[in-house]
């Protein structure tokens, strides 16, 4: 079992920033690939990054690219999600995800953490 808890989520205006941290445990961090989603009202939840547990190699949605990075704090079983240049249509609840079996093309994200709120002001 792994839990999964964020933190960071808050009120910004638009073109500010956010540091998210998802702290990890019950599982070895070396060996989870990790990610963040979001849900804003009415949508389905959408991925936004991935970090791969191998080689730390990342991914992200289209719409994220050049504004937010994810990277893990291997000392403290974190991974962080640095949001800058923040629009009003990146509201919504952000949830940290952890996948232990899934591949780089299948992924299984096997555990959620409860989700916080980034809200943008415009």
């Amino acid at each position: 079992q792994v839990q999964l808890v964020e933190s960071g989520g808050g009120l910004v205006q638009a073109g500010g920033s956010l540091r998210l941290s998802c702290a990890a445990s019950g599982r070895t961090f070396s060996r989870l690939t990790m990610g963040w989603f979001r849900q804003a009202p009415g949508n389905v939840r959408e991925f936004v990054t991935a970090i791969r547990r191998s080689d730390n190699y990342t991914m992200y949605k289209d719409s994220v690219k050049g504004r937010f990075t994810i990277s893990k704090g291997n000392a403290k079983n974190t991974v962080y999600l640095q949001m800058n240049s923040l629009k009003p249509e990146d509201t919504a609840v952000y949830y940290c995800a952890a996948d232990s079996r899934g591949t780089w093309t299948n992924f299984s994200w096997d555990y959620w953490g409860q989700g916080t709120q980034v809200t943008v002001s415009s």
